[in-house]
């Protein structure tokens, strides 16, 4: 989390999103736009985490339907 905010263009390639880390790198590098690129990179990685969860779950729910 701290890494999103600091450097979000980073977050976003240890993620693995290397063309969407270049996009924001871009729109970091200009002072106004450090703060929606922050802003983006914690709703990003909140986003995955809440898909990786909800995976998670349905898997559970299909396991115990068997």
């Amino acid at each position: 989390m701290l890494l999103a905010i600091l450097l979000p263009f980073l977050s976003f390639i240890v993620r693995g999103k290397i063309f969407t880390g270049i996009i924001c790198l871009i729109l970091q590098i200009t002072l106004i736009g450090w703060l929606p690129a922050a802003i983006w990179a914690v709703l990003s990685l909140h986003n995955e985490r809440a898909n990786k969860r909800t995976a998670r779950l349905i898997r559970a729910m299909k396991e115990n339907k068997k």
